[in-house]
């Protein structure tokens, strides 16, 4: 076992961009998204909620927001939010503001509808089997 001090936690970072299809919060993430999850948190408020469905272009004008911040939250692209640094849970004030559940979420972020989301996780959820590395292709 080698000795927690000897590993570069920069290459071992970089090995969870490495998994298909997922997308762990590091801190990097969590810096790159700051605004962007306290945007998603004022959704909380009711007339936040309020004054975002009026005029959602609006409202984003009040965070400090990347610009592809702000066109994935226009385009409810939740895939594009976690790449910008969204926390998949404070992403949730937001599908939740627009009356969608979780599951609807998940199923949008892999392709799927609700309902078909719903019956893969019901049967088991996802092969294990299939690729587990980007880089190797495997």
């Amino acid at each position: 076992m080698s000795n927690p001090s000897d590993v570069n936690i920069h290459e071992y970072l970089a090995e969870f961009d490495d998994i298909p299809g997922t997308r762990v919060y590091t801190a990097k993430r969590a810096r790159k998204g700051y605004h962007l999850n306290q945007f998603a948190m004022s959704l909380m408020k009711p007339e936040n909620r309020e004054e975002f469905r009026a005029d959602e272009a609006a409202y984003l004008e009040k965070w400090e927001l990347t610009p592809e911040q702000k066109a994935a939250v226009l385009a409810r692209d939740y895939n594009a939010m976690l790449d910008e640094g969204g926390n998949i849970y404070f992403m949730a004030k937001l599908f939740s503001t627009d009356g969608k559940s979780f599951q609807f979420a998940a199923g949008s972020m892999t392709g799927m509808s609700q309902e078909e989301y719903a019956k893969m996780m019901i049967d088991g959820g996802r092969s294990p089997e299939g690729q587990r590395s980007i880089r190797e292709g495997r």
